[in-house]
């Protein structure tokens, strides 16, 4: 498999709990109360699933390959892939920020968890679509056979040395159990 395949597939999970944490962020502006666990639940797969493991996969590798391939990386696609990937964490970390005071009734902290999760869902739609319809075409355009090899080897040895055995299968079933349990 390519490694723009790989992070197609993934993004197809990550689409999963983007669309449980939009009705989490409807539900909260329906009721104007929130779902404390739930939310530490999506702020987990968050953290970990899209920004350790997959955000870090395109830093590390998939965008220097792209660098290596006469892609600049201080304006174009990447800029603009980098640039999202910091303001989904500063998104995500405004969630975190409130989360205390919002779980103990604060209203305001309670619009701030709502308003930054929405925020956080759009970006990282309009992101995905991004990278799905224009980089990865792109990618797959300039990547030689070779760094397609080594990006697939890289992708693998990240998983396995960053993230750890097994915690990927971890994510996947967190992404299926906040899907089916939005």
């Amino acid at each position: 498999m390519k490694p723009t395949e790989t992070l197609k597939q993934e993004h197809k999970i990550i689409l999963l709990v983007l669309a449980a944490a939009e009705k989490q962020a409807k539900a909260i502006e329906a009721a104007g109360k929130m779902d404390g666990d739930k939310i530490d639940k999506l702020l987990d797969f968050f953290r970990n699933f899209i920004d350790r493991c997959h955000h870090s996969k395109e830093e590390k590798h998939f965008f220097v390959a792209l660098e290596q391939r006469g892609m600049r990386p201080d304006v174009g696609p990447i800029a603009v892939m980098l640039a999202e990937h910091q303001h989904g964490r500063n998104r995500l970390k405004a969630v975190a920020d409130a989360l205390g005071k919002a779980r103990m009734g604060d209203r305001h902290a309670i619009r701030e968890v709502r308003e930054n999760l929405a925020a956080y869902v759009k970006l990282l739609k309009e992101h995905i679509s991004k990278e799905d319809n224009v980089l990865f075409a792109m990618a797959d355009n300039i990547l030689t056979a070779g760094d397609q090899t080594a990006l697939s080897e890289a992708f693998e040895k990240a998983e396995a040395e960053e993230m750890g055995e097994g915690t990927h299968e971890k994510y996947h079933q967190l992404a299926q159990e906040l899907a089916a349990n939005p």
